[in-house]
């Protein structure tokens, strides 16, 4: 049997879906088993990773674990993570798939110092373990360009030029669980991004195409960029936290990563195919 932590999350529930259709008994850890909405073959318990002496019953009889580290209580993260390790290794874990980021791999300041701590510390515990360390969900495009598309048909962004190689939530999910039902991925960490990199007006064309209709594109200044993040529900340090994301690709595009490929044996989702995918969420 597999667990997966954040099992009603973007990436998790994929994740859930995935190891399903492999005929693979599942385990899914939620706060609300009652509002989880999960198919009826996976076991449904309840559990919080911020409470992990209390989780030693979800691992029993568990081989493989999909982790989700609790990042909710930064100050806390790390012990949080050590026991729900060393209760994995106790009930006889196997392997783990790690939910981290691509800004480990490229060690982007702010970002991806605790995530790197909390790899290490999956690393020294002995399982089997698999860093997948995505870059920009495509899914993000939901909350930050949803709302003008719905209602005007329009995409608005500070850095018209600037570059990103967005990546389907879904390629992020198959990956982890290729890292769990497959030999070969043990002590591996793919950094995920999408096929293509794109210009920001050239993601705005992407979009159209998959929602089969055109979008027109307005190029924003920074401080628009900014209130209209507010706006859309980011608090005010995230929302400077992804446009200084834009702002830097913009100077330093990314690299697109041949992880997707090398793992699934073709290449990544295109945001023209994710938009098709959320076409009821953009009309």
């Amino acid at each position: 049997m597999f667990l997966v932590t954040g099992a009603t999350g973007t990436v998790g529930r994929i994740v859930i879906d995935r190891l399903v259709e492999a005929g693979r008994p599942v385990r899914a850890l939620t706060r609300n088993p009652g509002t989880a909405g999960l198919p009826a073959p996976v076991d449904v318990v309840a559990g919080d990773l911020t409470r992990p002496h209390e989780l030693s019953g979800a691992l029993d009889g568990i081989e493989g674990v999909h982790y989700l580290p609790a990042m909710a209580d930064a100050d806390q993260a790390v012990a949080h993570a050590e026991v729900f390790l060393d209760l994995a290794v106790k009930a006889g874990v196997h392997r783990i798939s790690v939910l981290s980021t691509g800004a480990v791999t490229v060690r982007r300041p702010g970002s991806h110092e605790l995530l790197r701590e909390l790899e290490q510390v999956v690393e020294a515990s002995g399982l089997d373990w698999t860093h997948v360390r995505p870059g920009e969900f495509m899914v993000n495009k939901l909350d930050l360009w949803g709302a003008s598309i719905r209602a005007e048909g329009v995409v608005r962004n500070a850095f018209p030029a600037g570059t990103g190689v967005p990546v389907h939530e879904a390629d992020i999910a198959e990956v982890a669980v290729a890292a769990l039902l497959e030999d070969g991925h043990a002590g591996r960490a793919y950094t995920l991004t999408g096929p293509q990199r794109l210009t920001h007006r050239e993601q705005a064309a992407a979009v159209a195409e998959g929602l089969g209709r055109p979008l027109r594109f307005e190029a924003q200044t920074y401080g628009q960029a900014r209130a209209a993040c507010i706006a859309a529900g980011f608090p005010a340090d995230i929302a400077e936290y992804v446009l200084g994301y834009q702002a830097e690709y913009a100077e330093e595009p990314p690299a697109v990563s041949p992880a997707t490929e090398q793992v699934l044996g073709r290449p990544g989702r295109t945001l023209a195919q994710w938009a098709a995918d959320h076409a009821a969420d953009l009309t």
